[in-house]
């Protein structure tokens, strides 16, 4: 329990610059980190995707549809992470665990929800305890659930239209969770009332699920099984007749399906990620990093803020502040691999919960390195935990591989922590946040970047991040 593993994606030469970079490319990427905080396999976005566009290619979709319906089968789970906090606190279990079985779970029928219960509340406690978590998960869960599938759907949706998605992109996303028999959520929502976007999305996520965790069989049953509850016949019909054959799944299972699926983008639809798009999908997943616990709202877009301005304070270029405010926006991506059993914790973590949160920066970098636009600072967003002295993590670098844009960086990530509430304590006020980074200025973090805080702040004339500070509490950086 504590983090899902990230795969390490193959080392091109990053590109000079982004002309000819689709925005498709770089979100298909990005949706490997939206798999592993669905608690899905790597690549399930991609796959479920894959499927979708084959049924819309069957059913003659024109171009624009087709490219709607692209977007709203790559973002489907933008909105993932805005429920892993609360499920933590409903089942007293890893959150990634919980997800990854109620995928497999026929949830609208009582024994099958009860034997999910069964399965993931508090694990580790004693039976009595066990039992009486299921008592008030059967009594809570139902209402809780509806709850945390409407905020899903609709976080999904916002996050669509900051990337200048259509409407019926959002609209498919806020229609995942709805069955055709109306028992689905969270507008029970019956037959062609759910968007045709949203019946696509319904069925491919359902049969990519059963397909990487059992076997094609068991998508192709799970389809027929369900075909008139949760999913619409007519596409089942439409996927059973593509994908009965066996050999119809090697597109799906094979190691370049990133590449089939963008061949599969309508070519007169292609939406190209100039530099304000690429900044719109910075803030969009740093929106989704932010959702995954309460105690970072906003953290990410904090971090951003006091980055930018260190580095305006000490004389950086136009460029170099972009590349650094990316590289804040998205530094913490990483954390979508980390059990809310370990973020959200209040106590102090054990020594395989700590070096558990210590592998997220690695984690960052693993999920950056797969966008080629986002490769020049990959590095950069996965060294916020380190220290000049070699004292911080995960590789333990030192003063000579620490360029100064990533001095600025660190910086900006203590200062912004700090300055918040943690789940182990208070937010602090910014005389005793200076006073901690003082502490450690010249020797574990970059001095002249904490005076450019401390004159930005000063510029500034009240908090930028405009939050209420909190009675001092000496307490040294956290997680």
């Amino acid at each position: 329990m504590g983090t899902v593993p990230f795969r390490s994606a193959p080392v091109s030469a990053a590109p000079s610059s982004i002309e000819g970079i689709r925005l498709s490319e770089v979100l298909s990427a990005l949706s490997y980190a939206l798999d592993i905080t669905e608690g899905q396999l790597e690549g399930h976005s991609v796959r479920a995707c894959l499927i979708g566009m084959r049924i819309a290619e069957a059913l003659g979709l024109d171009s624009e549809t087709r490219s709607s319906l692209f977007y709203a089968l790559l973002l489907k789970d933008a909105g993932c992470s805005s429920n892993a906090a609360r499920l933590c606190e409903l089942f007293g279990a890893d959150d990634f665990q919980v997800k990854r079985d109620h995928k497999l779970t026929d949830w609208t029928k009582a024994l099958p929800s009860l034997r999910h219960a069964v399965r993931n509340a508090v694990p580790l406690q004693s039976p009595l305890a066990r039992a009486m978590r299921i008592l008030h998960l059967a009594s809570e869960g139902k209402g809780s659930g509806h709850e945390m599938t409407a905020t899903r759907c609709e976080r999904g949706a916002d996050i669509a239209r900051m990337l200048g998605c259509t409407e019926a992109t959002a609209e498919g996303i806020r229609h995942l969770d709805e069955h055709w028999d109306g028992g689905g959520m969270p507008s029970h929502l019956r037959g062609r009332e759910i968007s045709l976007f949203g019946r696509i999305l319904g069925l491919a996520q359902t049969v990519e699920v059963f397909f990487s965790s059992y076997d094609h069989e068991a998508a192709l049953w799970v389809a027929r099984k369900r075909k008139g509850s949760w999913f619409d016949p007519e596409l089942v019909e439409v996927f059973l007749r593509l994908y009965r054959p066996a050999e119809a799944w090697r597109e799906i299972s094979a190691t370049d399906v990133r590449a089939r699926l963008a061949a599969l983008e309508p070519e007169d639809r292609v939406v190209i990620a100039d530099e304000e798009r690429l900044e719109h999908v910075a803030q969009a997943f740093a929106r989704v990093v932010d959702a995954k616990t309460p105690f970072t709202f906003r953290h990410s877009e904090g971090v951003a803020l006091l980055a930018a301005g260190i580095a305006e304070a000490t004389g950086r270029s136009a460029e170099e502040v972009r590349t650094l405010r990316r590289a804040a926006l998205l530094h913490d991506i990483g954390k979508l691999g980390v059990s809310n059993m370990i973020l959200d914790k209040a106590t102090p973590l054990t020594h395989a919960e700590r070096e558990a949160m210590r592998l997220h920066p690695q984690h960052t970098f693993e999920i950056l390195n797969r966008v080629p636009v986002f490769r020049t600072f990959a590095e950069m967003a996965a060294s916020h935990h380190e220290r000049l002295d070699g004292s911080g993590y995960h590789r333990g670098i030192g003063a000579d591989r620490f360029p100064y844009l990533t001095r600025e960086l660190v910086v900006a990530d203590m200062a912004e922590a700090l300055s918040a509430a943690r789940p182990y304590r208070g937010p602090l006020p910014w005389e005793e946040v200076f006073a901690i980074l003082e502490e450690d200025a010249g020797t574990a973090i970059c001095r002249t970047s904490v005076e450019g805080l401390r004159a930005f702040l000063a510029g500034a004339g009240e908090d930028p991040l405009g939050r209420a500070q909190a009675r001092p509490l000496s307490r040294s950086p956290g997680r």
